[in-house]
């Protein structure tokens, strides 16, 4: 948006509010401009919302607040600008939390919503890397030999593409660490060393090596955190109230040197051998549980495929599904095939695309469309789902729905069909509908039949279903 544009913009939202004399005050989040007006009952919603550049309008905690998006702040400091200092502003705030939410009755929905809303925060100052890492991915695949076949996998140029996109998502828990610790308001910098720490090449060759190793002399689990999502998120959040602590306990004048020195050293047993490996623990019993779901035969085992689809990205993004990659593997090595598992993980990812393509179709925003389709393209053909899971799932919430209900329609099918994956495809893109190649005709065809439904349901689901008030905008 040009300077022009912000002045533009800025002038219409000061119309609508009452101008000048009825603004009390004004502040900014990460994406709104937050008023507090003399006359609440001046400004009209559905005209605020007609302006161009304005996303939405919430009337919450005694505010008018406009969502503008990631560009709020140059909007905030040019109608300040207009103000010529007849406007109060005021230090902008962290997070999107209403003055009175704290007043609210704790519920389980709104516990859930927080801690959703607490995941989001952390993960929307992200998308720049995700879509950075997303589209070298995906310029990697189609110039790669599985595409185009314009740059050998041997290639500097091959090789580059990989690398810059590989290290967006390596190295996302850093990236995660110093995000999620501005959302649980504890040093950012800690936050990067805890995410620093999962990835360190030292423990990644004492995982790799296999034997047992301790922490303090506790047991710690070998694990792999490389592209993980909750055990930095649970890390940082425990990690505030022991930093917390040392802040209030270790004398002033030491506190510099002892409070981050303490707060890492109670943390590394915690992280390495409780928090970090939970979601493995849970995904052994989660796993499992579906995989002895669909050794039942018949109709129980189309329903295990089922639902394999619908929660496959759930598993996927707390790193709960290596039990069902692990048989999928062994099943592939002993008979050559898989009709089970693997039908559910290539509808889910045809899912995942389809939800992007229903949400870029009902989003609002020339931007937030913008921003979407480029979700949905590197999905489609890079084979990346993060900027659509993070960007929109766990962002919006209501579009994970969409998605799950996409990936259990398209498995359900697969598994209704008999369809068997001769072809371990490890991508995520249009090319994972060539795992079923190499049996019938039909079978290819049911197989690819699937990907279809998968991608047209989620797609619709999410259209109709859409993001919820306001929450398009947010």
């Amino acid at each position: 948006m040009s300077k022009d544009n912000y002045n533009n913009l800025a002038r219409e939202i000061l119309q609508a509010v009452g101008g000048i004399n009825n603004i009390s005050s004004v502040t900014h989040c990460m994406t709104r401009l937050r008023f507090t007006l003399k006359d609440s009952s001046i400004p009209k919603d559905d005209e605020v919302k007609k302006i161009e550049g304005v996303l939405g309008v919430v009337r919450a905690g005694g505010q008018y607040q406009i969502i503008i998006g990631q560009t709020v702040p140059k909007v905030y400091e040019t109608l300040l600008k207009l103000g010529n200092g007849k406007i109060a502003g005021s230090a902008p705030i962290d997070e999107n939390l209403d003055a009175n939410a704290q007043k609210e009755k704790m519920t389980f929905k709104r516990g859930f919503n927080i801690v959703l809303n607490k995941v989001a925060g952390s993960l929307t100052p992200t998308i720049p890397i995700l879509i950075t890492a997303a589209m070298f991915k995906m310029l990697a695949a189609i110039c790669g030999p599985t595409m185009l076949n314009i740059t050998p996998t041997s290639s500097d140029l091959y090789k580059l593409f990989t690398l810059v996109g590989d290290a967006g998502f390596y190295f996302f828990p850093v990236f995660l660490g110093y995000t999620s610790a501005k959302q649980f308001k504890t040093s950012p910098m800690l936050g990067m060393l805890m995410g620093a720490i999962l990835l360190d090449p030292n423990l990644v060759k004492i995982v790799t090596a296999g034997k047992p190793f301790t922490v303090y002399g506790i047991p710690m689990a070998l694990t792999n955190y490389g592209n993980t999502l909750i055990p930095i998120l649970l890390s940082v959040w425990i990690m505030s109230y022991v930093e917390r602590f040392f802040k209030k306990y270790v004398p002033t004048s030491l506190s510099t040197v002892f409070v981050p020195t303490l707060t890492i050293a109670v943390m590394i047993p915690i992280t390495l051998c409780v928090l970090g490996p939970l979601g493995g623990f849970l995904g052994d019993y989660i796993c499992n549980g579906l995989l002895a779901f669909g050794k039942l035969g018949g109709v129980w085992s189309i329903l295990a495929i089922a639902i394999i689809g619908a929660v496959w990205e759930i598993l996927v993004i707390s790193g709960m599904h290596l039990v069902i990659i692990s048989t999928m593997t062994l099943l592939f090595a002993q008979g050559g095939h898989d009709n089970f598992a693997t039908l559910g993980a290539v509808a889910a990812s045809m899912a995942c695309a389809g939800m992007a393509l229903g949400a870029a179709l009902r989003i609002k925003g020339k931007k937030n469309k913008t921003l979407v389709w480029g979700y949905f393209i590197s999905n489609i053909i890079g084979g990346v789902t993060e900027p659509s899971l993070y960007g929109l799932a766990l962002r919006y919430k209501r579009p994970f729905l969409g998605m799950m209900i996409g990936g259990f329609a398209g498995a359900l099918y697969a598994g209704i069909t008999h369809v068997t994956a001769y072809v371990m495809v490890p991508v995520a893109n249009f090319l994972a509908l060539t795992a079923y190649v190499g049996g019938s005709t039909a079978n290819i065809v049911n197989g690819i039949i699937s990907g279809v439904i998968a991608l047209i349901v989620a797609a619709v689901a999410t259209y109709i279903i859409g993001f919820g008030k306001e929450e398009e905008i947010n």
